[in-house]
């Protein structure tokens, strides 16, 4: 899942994306997940408020205290970003399981909708601020009932969910989808409350070791929620590894999975609202302040900021600049599944992965530092569509490579050293693109001016990868074998070759088709649009500045 994911609070506050790196299985981008693994940061005001806490501290003589004295709270910040990874992981891995179940592109295309909540937060996060029960408190007002939500819908998830996924008819993708997407929205809406308290439940002088609970927590939680999961789920994975005696299950089920964290969640939720007061403040430690402004006052500076020229031509080449890699990004995982590959496989070699995405983002903002960041995102663009031909190859390969007794270590090899490959040029594009964000977003709204482009960047990665899933299907080419006159252009068709005693055999994928036509597409990008990108590196500071500031 891309990952990742900013949010605006009422004060202009913004969070860069932090979390899981995506397993192969999926080949999401890590911009769509807020979830990529990146440097701890601080919020930019708080930090301001630190400097100036500091200051005053030093002119008094007082002495910082550590961060002993509120390891409670760290570590129920911690916790609470380690559940909100659950349900994202789960999501993650729910198109694994219905690959497994050969289920239509056209229905993974419409379960990838789960993955938008986390992009288009930035829509609901003002009314998430100034909404709330004063007495019960300002995040608990929200994070408390989001959670109790979270926990009934897995629960009724677990008693549900086998029936949703072997109906007779196929899975019921339109009944998981839209119970998964409010999963996704809840835990966006319950990261928007968690992300608020984190400021104001530490004080100023540790209020730092909020990201990294952030990033740490939800790493965690995706990694529990989608590679554990996996590899526990599945019989061959938990035969070969974890049993001396072979079964036909795995050692747990989604069921179980889901009803143990939905249990997990209800006491969690319950305990916080008895025992965690909001309000309290430790003896001697200074808070950050929250200030406020109104929602309609939020939506109004979105808007100003959006209308701005410069702006404007960068969210439409923004929105458009992933159309090259949405083949690759969203289709490969599956259609490596589809070939024969463990879902559980392709999650765990996630794993070595995790080392390689810390590091990129501190190699590569050496080289974005500078006036110049968008000049890393054109150099990588080329790069990263030649890596999208690399995957169709994988693909095409992939069956010719299964043994008896599966696939082959060099095989795993050759996936792990794609998937580093095709890492190190996303994150140069998004590294790049975060460091443009920076340099150019008005200071005085900063938070607010880096959320809108931040989402916009998203989104450019969302629609492409749900039309790259939709268009599979048109464009593959089938016929009936076997039988005379039969065709298998429907399934209705593909029903009736089968009765006939025929089979349906491709005589043109799809993917392959798409793989071709969206490098293409990348290509053309890059050469007319990606100058224009380039060039605007060049604007005065000026033609960035929000007008209602002038």
């Amino acid at each position: 899942m891309e990952h990742p994911d900013v949010i605006t609070h009422k004060n202009g506050r913004q969070r860069k994306p932090a979390g899981v790196p995506p397993p192969p299985g999926n080949m999401r981008d890590v911009d769509r997940r807020d979830i990529s693994a990146f440097e701890p940061e601080v919020e930019e005001e708080a930090e301001g408020l630190i400097r100036g806490s500091d200051s005053e501290d030093r002119r008094h003589g007082r002495v910082q205290p550590g961060i002993r004295g509120e390891l409670g709270n760290v570590l129920l910040l911690l916790f609470l970003y380690v559940l909100q990874g659950i349900p994202l992981g789960l999501a993650g891995s729910i198109p694994l399981i219905l690959q497994s179940r050969s289920v239509s592109y056209k229905d993974q295309a419409f379960f990838s909708f789960v993955f938008w909540p986390f992009s288009l937060k930035l829509l609901w996060a003002p009314l998430v601020d100034a909404l709330y029960f004063s007495r019960f408190g300002r995040r608990k007002s929200w994070l408390v009932p989001t959670q109790y939500l979270l926990g009934l819908f897995m629960l009724y998830l677990s008693v549900t969910v086998n029936s949703l996924l072997h109906s007779e008819g196929g899975p019921k993708v339109v009944t998981l989808t839209a119970v998964f997407f409010m999963l996704a929205f809840l835990a966006a809406t319950q990261d928007i409350a968690v992300d608020g308290w984190a400021l104001t439940m530490l004080s100023r002088e540790n209020v730092g070791y909020a990201s990294t609970c952030n990033s740490v927590g939800q790493t965690a939680g995706y990694f529990l929620g989608n590679v554990l999961f996996l590899a526990l789920e599945s019989a061959d994975f938990c035969n070969k590894y974890l049993r001396i005696e072979p079964k036909d299950t795995g050692i747990v089920t989604l069921s179980d999975f889901l009803f143990f964290w939905g249990i997990v969640f209800l006491v969690s939720t319950t305990l916080v609202a008895i025992f965690k007061r909001e309000n309290e403040h430790s003896k001697g430690r200074r808070r950050v302040q929250q200030e406020t402004q109104g929602v309609m006052e939020t939506y109004s500076l979105l808007f100003s900021i959006i209308k701005m020229p410069t702006v404007f031509t960068f969210c439409v080449l923004l929105l458009t600049a992933k159309i090259g890699f949405s083949a690759a990004d969203a289709v490969t995982g599956l259609k490596l599944v589809e070939a024969g590959v463990p879902k559980e496989q392709l999650a765990l070699l996630a794993v070595p992965m995790v080392p390689l995405q810390i590091l990129l983002p501190l190699i590569i903002s050496k080289y974005t530092a500078g006036p110049r960041p968008l000049d890393v995102f054109y150099k990588a663009f080329p790069f990263r569509l030649i890596i999208g031909l690399e995957y169709a190859l994988l693909v095409w390969w992939t069956p010719t490579a299964k043994q008896d007794g599966g696939f082959p270590v060099y095989y795993y090899g050759v996936v792990l050293l794609s998937y580093a490959l095709h890492q190190v040029a996303l994150y140069s594009m998004y590294v790049a693109c975060m460091a443009f964000h920076a340099k150019v977003s008005d200071p005085i709204i900063g938070g607010t001016y880096m959320t809108l482009l931040n989402t916009v960047t998203n989104l450019g990665g969302n629609w492409p990868s749900t039309l790259a899933l939709w268009m599979v299907d048109p464009l593959t080419s089938k016929e009936c074998q076997g039988a005379v006159g039969q065709s298998c252009g429907s399934t209705e068709e593909a029903g009736l070759c089968v009765k006939e005693g025929g089979a349906c055999v491709t005589t043109l994928d799809g993917y392959y088709v798409e793989s071709v036509v969206c490098v293409v597409i990348g290509l053309a990008w890059w050469v007319w649009l990606g100058k224009k990108m380039r060039r605007l590196q060049e604007q005065s500071p000026s033609s960035w500045r929000c007008r209602v500031n002038q």
